[in-house]
């Protein structure tokens, strides 16, 4: 409630549509107005050393130094960025569907500028460390790890449902915050 309060966002939801409005305000918060300040002395200090003018008059030269591109996924992208305890050969997959699988693990479609904190992995649970109603690929973003239950048909079945429904909810949030998609 502290939160909500410090974050001007008191309304009390008491309809679906009062949730997303809820939500909608505490993501304007955390995106645009807790960072404003900090916005505005980085605008100054550009005014001050002329780099600002520089900046609005030649936008696409600035560009590379501003603004981070990140390259396609590949599948020796994501091999590098991942500690794999065991795999085994399968078929490339395209950028679009490394992206979903990334943003499933970690939380985020791309590797972000400065890396990740930790380094993400891939933990393969063998079927004797598999309780019978869990055989769902679990994903913990905080930690950036995959776990892959290793049941040969359940596997390929239920990680493609994983992947969609968590697609889903980021297509959510990216509503919301429609400069992060």
């Amino acid at each position: 409630h502290d939160y909500l309060a410090n974050s001007g966002c008191l309304r009390q939801p008491k309809t679906i549509n009062d949730k997303d409005l809820l939500v909608q305000d505490i993501l304007m918060f955390q995106v645009v107005h807790r960072v404003t300040g900090a916005f505005e002395r980085f605008m100054d200090g550009l005014k001050t050393l002329v780099v600002l003018d520089a900046i609005t008059t030649y936008p696409e030269s600035f560009k590379p130094l501003m603004c981070y591109e990140p390259p396609p996924l590949t599948a020796e992208i994501m091999d590098q960025l991942f500690n794999i305890s065991l795999s085994s050969v399968g078929k490339q997959e395209g950028p679009s569907k490394l992206g979903k699988i990334l943003a499933f693990a970690t939380g985020a479609t791309v590797i972000p500028p400065v890396g990740f904190s930790p380094q993400p992995s891939i933990e393969f649970l063998h079927e004797q460390s598999i309780h019978p109603s869990r055989q769902l690929p679990i994903a913990n973003t905080c930690i950036n790890c995959l776990k892959l239950p290793m049941l040969e048909t359940s596997l390929q079945r239920n990680s493609g449902f994983c992947i969609r429904k968590h697609t889903r909810f980021w297509e959510r949030i990216n509503f919301f915050l429609p400069c992060m998609s």
